[in-house]
């Protein structure tokens, strides 16, 4: 068997950081390159080599076959976002058809498969796609789930069978749509957020020369393709500024995360990979003190360790940084950023070197109320997620809709180019969170000399007895227990018999024994307690109970929701 060569790094080809009119021109222009996508199997084996040129061809035959099936200009196509050649080359076959593409996410190992395919029901029915198209392996599920909203569905080997009559393909426009992105952060899921070709290269240009990203850039890449920080970040972007990639399949890396920091190591040329924080948690959670990391990693060439899609916890980024330093990974790698599909993806991006940067917020501020001098003051550190992307202006509103100077928490609002279309057939979803070309994002946090901290998510906000708390605050608090991990733990409010608010706490326990329950319970009780000053609900339930969002992150909103209906069944503790 032939050794395969992984694209290059650089070429002859000089890169344009993402200034084209559309993203077709985008793709038109890296073909010309040498440069491509690169997919490798769980052990990090390179499985295919995919130029841009070859990725550009099979995408114009897909496209041919779009327009023969009688696909039409802003009809939208849901693709689901399987990490490989067959959905690239459908993505950027949609755009050159003049359809939408929609990706949509692949089964998750928990949830079962009717709930994958309600789930995809749900979201077609929101994009009314004229076809689902998808990998062989799940067409049972995906079929049903195509069947269920009455839209074509077809697997994407056979649909590369049907005929691919040349004709000519519509011309795009910079302010048509490109692309329709679910986003998980919307308060109402689910909703299609609508990018222009505009919009889209702006931002991909913007997170670019942030990064100064140029000569011998190459990336790598597991985060999934139908979410916006693996769609955009570490694909659409490095088609329009012709960066090289090696690919994970998600999947692979939940298996083998260190697969991850290998690929990284083997080739020399990897400079630019992105994570959120879990990713990084995992790694460092892999690796034991006894473990010879100089001899199996090389980090020293990761010049960009980009960090966003949740909050970013600098306690792990230390210990990936203490973990990893022998390797040669160097802790000004780390580069935070904040963004949301409503955006494109970036608004804000660390400047390069920069590192973790965090300032030390008395939690009172965090609330909104005056300290209690009685008690002694608790702090939290917060993470500096950058300066804003060219053309984008952020702006921190207090509850009078007022901008709020430097230090003043309040809720954060953007406007730019990158700023998206709207919500997809929601005028009023539109309206409630665009006003006047600023995008309401729904989080909140501060500007410190031009750079902006995030603290939480308005909607997530636990008020009790006119008390702000965050659950990340009390999320983190009970992960200082042993035995618990990130992601094990989802606080949110609910109302008592008394109509008065209370903090409720599920957890994911691991205990069989009804007695170690009950005390576990208290010590998770005991804890909250000493974090909020208040009482809580601590309900323990089995592992792999709490939701997730389409792109891995826990869902309070939807954990509450099954907490109350009753589907979310807590364990038995001793009498």
């Amino acid at each position: 068997m032939t050794e395969l060569t992984p694209t290059p790094n650089d070429c002859p080809l000089p890169r344009i950081r993402a200034d084209f009119a559309t993203f077709n021109d985008a793709i038109d222009y890296a073909a010309k390159s040498a440069k491509g996508l690169n997919f490798h199997d769980m052990r990090g084996t390179l499985e295919r080599v995919y130029p841009f040129s070859e990725m550009r061809q099979d995408a114009l035959d897909m496209a041919y076959r779009l327009i023969d099936a009688g696909v039409k200009k802003g009809d939208r196509i849901a693709l689901i976002a399987e990490t490989g050649p067959d959905f690239a080359a459908l993505f950027c076959a949609c755009t050159y058809s003049g359809a939408w593409p929609v990706p949509l996410p692949l089964p998750t190992t928990f949830g079962g498969r009717e709930s994958y395919i309600d789930q995809l029901a749900v979201q077609l029915q929101s994009a009314d796609p004229k076809m689902l198209i998808y990998p062989p392996e799940i067409a049972d599920m995906a079929k049903a789930a195509a069947d269920k909203q009455g839209c074509e569905g077809i697997d994407w080997d056979e649909f590369a069978r049907r005929p691919a009559p040349k004709v000519d393909l519509p011309k795009a426009d910079p302010e048509d749509i490109c692309y329709l992105q679910y986003s998980s952060g919307s308060t109402r899921f689910p909703q299609g957020v609508a990018v222009t070709h505009k919009a889209l290269l702006h931002n991909l240009y913007g997170h670019a020369a942030s990064m100064e990203i140029g000569t011998n850039d190459r990336a790598v890449s597991w985060l999934p393709w139908y979410h916006d920080m693996g769609l955009v970040g570490c694909f659409l972007s490095l088609i329009a500024n012709q960066v090289s990639a090696d690919y994970l399949k998600t999947e692979h890396f939940a298996r083998r995360p260190l697969a991850w920091l290998d690929l990284i190591s083997r080739n020399k040329g990897n400079t630019l990979s992105y994570s959120p924080t879990f990713g990084y948690d995992i790694c460092a959670r892999r690796i034991s003190s006894q473990s010879n990391v100089a001899e199996r990693f090389d980090l020293s060439r990761w010049r960009l360790a980009g960090n966003g899609a949740d909050m970013i916890r600098p306690d792990v980024m230390q210990s990936f940084v203490n973990a990893f330093a022998d390797a040669g990974f160097k802790a000004n790698a780390f580069t935070p950023s904040y963004g949301l599909a409503e955006a494109t993806l970036a608004v804000t991006v660390m400047p390069p070197g920069e590192g973790i940067r965090v300032e030390l917020v008395e939690e009172e501020r965090l609330s909104g109320t005056r300290r209690d001098l009685s008690r002694p003051a608790r702090y939290r550190a917060i993470v500096n997620c950058g300066k804003p992307l060219p053309d984008m202006e952020v702006e921190i509103r207090g509850e009078n809709g007022k901008a709020n100077g430097d230090h003043q928490i309040g809720k954060v609002w953007c406007r730019g180019p990158s700023v998206m279309h709207s919500y997809f057939r929601n005028q009023e979803a539109t309206s409630e969170c665009l006003v006047d070309g600023w995008l309401d994002t729904g989080d909140m946090g501060y500007m410190a000399d031009g750079y902006l901290f995030i603290v939480g998510r308005a909607k997530d906000m636990i008020i009790i007895n006119g008390k702000n708390h965050w659950p990340q605050d009390i999320e983190w608090a009970v992960e200082q227990l042993p035995g618990f991990n990130h992601g094990d733990i989802a606080a949110f409010s609910i109302e008592m018999e008394n109509g008065e608010e209370a903090p409720a706490v599920l957890v994911h326990c691991r205990v069989s024994d009804p007695e170690e329950r009950l005390k576990l319970r208290d010590d998770i009780a005991d804890k909250v307690r000493s974090v909020t000053g208040m009482n809580c609900v601590v309900e323990l339930v089995p592992p792999r109970t709490l939701p997730r969002t389409s792109s891995g992150k826990l869902s309070r909103a939807k954990a509450k929701k099954l907490y109350l209906s009753g589907e979310i069944e807590p364990l038995k503790l001793a009498a």
